[in-house]
């Protein structure tokens, strides 16, 4: 599994269809149709896409994100850098935690000062930047890799909704 194989399955889910094309996709995320076709290929594989390459396995894409985003992309908060804020520092967390310190994905044109995490895949902030679902669910998935308890129970809990698997 590679850092854009989740990035596109996190698209996927944000564009709430399972009437896909891969070209106007991999503009979107600033990825070459190749790797889309080669992720679409590890993902079906890997059981986090249905058969049909179109339709999300939800409750195992959640399932992994809960349990093993961290271990297979793990993330330390690294110097303070101007970027994009994630994590606890984006929305939707931002308006449930209070923090001193803000995360941001390092991007020349960002408007926050925050401590550096690495983006799952580098088109990420220009990716979010056209997508504000996207950036919303790549924000949670942030909070997952470095986030304390809270801020992962509270992630976990947005990512259900917006996977449609509430409890």
């Amino acid at each position: 599994m590679k850092p854009q194989d989740v990035v596109l399955l996190l698209k996927i889910v944000s564009m709430d269809t399972s009437n896909w094309n891969q070209k106007p996709v991999s503009e979107e995320l600033c990825v070459s149709q190749s790797e889309i076709s080669e992720s679409v290929a590890r993902l079906k594989f890997a059981g986090l896409l249905a058969p049909d390459g179109k339709s999300v396995m939800k409750m195992s894409l959640m399932e992994f994100l809960e349990h093993g985003i961290k271990y297979v992309f793990p993330e330390k908060p690294g110097a303070v850098v101007r970027g994009m804020p994630t994590s606890h520092s984006a929305y939707p967390l931002k308006d449930e935690l209070s923090s001193t310190e803000d995360y941001v994905w390092p991007h020349a044109k960002g408007t926050v000062r925050g401590h550096a995490i690495s983006p799952l895949y580098k088109s990420v902030p220009d990716a979010a930047k056209k997508d504000a679902s996207l950036y919303e669910l790549l924000a949670l998935v942030d909070a997952l890799r470095v986030g304390r308890v809270r801020e992962k129970q509270l992630a976990c809990m947005y990512l259900k909704r917006r996977l449609r698997l509430e409890e």
